[in-house]
């Protein structure tokens, strides 16, 4: 994990954009966004971002995202002891920057990866890319018997957008923080190494009858998101028959299930996931202190969560955890883990 320098509080987020009209709004958005401190590349206290261009962020996106990503990957391979020249799939997530070359070559080249490493890009998919980028780096270990990096890159203080902003837009406003994660993921775990996981199956599920619930557009002043308040309510529906399916697929229930990782996309996504689930409030800790400290981070959260669950109960060997992220479509994905 790295994160931006530049961190302000939910209370230095209430200066921006509020005005003796709309305060009383902005105070309660705050106070319920479950967030307490988010990290930026670039503070809307300190730069007009506003108004730039989307060339103007995509540029800035290169600048700030390498040295973050360089460091995070880095610490990566270190902790696994894994030889950057035998990594074999460099593998970049990211809804909030692009370029070509990009973050994904220069990435490779000064960790010391290979020139021959295979390379995937996995763009715009929002929060939920995590989980697809992940089951593509995992097939490509299992068929190659090679290494694979996984890099989830997103920096989402790039795109706030040029006022005025209606409620729905000031929730965004409140919601997103900036993280780099890296994932290695090997084809057998190194004896000295400590728990960890291995994935046993994905699933996804569709709802393009409420695709209009969530969206991430590019336009002339970057990438604006979009997120309705009936979008819970949606998951809350979806969420409990997709996992009792794959779950079934295992010949396991929901109570074989140790830990729960969530995308921490908001305290009513998080309440959604809880409800359908039948979860205690404690399931849910590692989701809401994510949130808490960092906000949502796009396809970073989710990493961000399952680092922090693995922090606090590691799952032991043959005990299962189940990992679940959100975003357009309306889609729902989740990953069955298993210890190791």
């Amino acid at each position: 994990m790295a994160l931006p320098a530049i961190s302000y509080s939910q209370e230095e987020f209430t200066l921006l954009g509020a005005n003796e009209t709309n305060r009383p709004l902005v105070d309660r958005i705050a106070a319920g966004s479950g967030i307490s401190r988010r990290h930026v590349a670039v503070s809307p206290l300190l730069d007009d971002v506003k108004r730039w261009s989307t060339a103007r962020r995509m540029r800035r996106y290169q600048e700030e995202a390498l040295p973050l990503s360089k460091d995070a990957v880095a610490t990566a391979l270190v902790e696994t002891g894994l030889d950057p020249s035998h990594v074999g799939l460099m593998c970049v997530t990211s809804s909030t920057g692009y370029a070509a070359p990009g973050l994904d070559t220069r990435l490779a080249r000064d960790v010391g990866i290979a020139p021959t490493v295979e390379r995937l890009l996995v763009g715009h998919m929002g929060c939920l890319a995590a989980v697809p980028a992940l089951a593509a780096c995992a097939n490509f270990v299992r068929a190659q018997r090679r290494p694979a990096v996984l890099v989830n890159a997103e920096l989402s203080s790039l795109h706030l957008q040029p006022p005025p902003w209606n409620t729905g837009q000031q929730v965004v406003n409140a919601l997103f923080g900036d993280a780099v994660t890296a994932t290695v993921i090997q084809p057998e775990r190194p004896a000295e190494a400590g728990h960890g996981l291995e994935v046993v199956d994905v699933v996804a599920h569709t709802d393009t009858e409420h695709e209009d619930y969530m969206s991430l557009t590019v336009e002339d002043h970057g990438f604006r998101m979009s997120v309705s308040p009936r979008v819970p309510d949606v998951l809350e529906r979806h969420l409990r028959p997709m996992l009792d399916g794959l779950l079934a697929r295992h010949s396991l229930g929901l109570a074989d299930v140790c830990w729960w990782a969530v995308h921490p996309g908001g305290p009513r996504i998080l309440d959604a996931a809880e409800s359908s689930l039948g979860l205690p409030p404690e399931a849910l800790a590692a989701s809401r202190y994510v949130l808490r400290e960092h906000g949502n981070c796009a396809s970073a959260g989710l990493p961000l969560v399952v680092q922090e669950l693995q922090r606090r109960s590691p799952l032991a060997p043959e005990q299962y955890g189940l990992a679940m992220a959100f975003g357009p479509g309306l889609t729902l994905y989740a990953v069955l883990f298993v210890g190791v």
